[in-house]
């Protein structure tokens, strides 16, 4: 029987199925940048984190953040793969990265773990930076926050543990 605080994989699977759908992308930007394909696997990395959104432990506005930069990156792909032009799909894309970042440094900052925290952190605060000072910065620069995202998601399928599992139970 489905009941909505039935959890069907485990965190760790959770964490490990962005891992996968990113990959792909990742690996475009290097030999094939600008690819199409790389929209598909992307759009699913995205919706996967829908997911970790719902299941970390971070405030409402965090949460809103995160579920924002999903929906506008998962618009961007849909764009892209509608071939609207890149003066129009990678400032929507730079807002979902501004959005991210506040996401992945507020929950990475809760989380008990410290390689998690340092890492998120970091890749977080890379996107939303990246992102404020975009106009001027070269595009590769970016690349460095796709590694650090993965190796986030990574520490969190490692030891990642919401802190209400720690928490008694109330009816304990």
């Amino acid at each position: 029987m489905f009941t909505a605080d039935r959890q069907l994989l485990s965190f760790r699977t959770l964490a490990i199925m962005p891992i996968l759908f990113f990959l792909p992308p990742i690996v475009s930007f290097a030999v094939d940048p600008g690819a199409v394909w790389a929209e598909y696997p992307g759009i699913l990395f995205h919706l996967s984190i829908l997911f970790l959104i719902s299941r970390m432990d971070a405030p409402q506005w965090a949460r809103a953040a995160g579920t924002g930069w999903v929906i506008l990156d998962v618009l961007t792909g849909v764009l892209v793969i509608h071939g609207l032009p890149t003066e129009i799909t990678w400032p929507v894309r730079l807002a979902a990265h501004l959005l991210a970042g506040i996401w992945i440094v507020t929950a990475s900052l809760i989380a008990r773990w410290r390689p998690i925290q340092v890492v998120g952190t970091l890749a977080g605060s890379w996107l939303a930076l990246y992102t404020l000072g975009s106009a001027v910065l070269p595009q590769p620069l970016l690349g460095p926050a796709s590694i650090l995202t993965i190796v986030w998601l990574g520490l969190l399928a490692a030891g990642y543990e919401p802190a209400q599992a720690l928490r008694p139970s109330a009816t304990a």
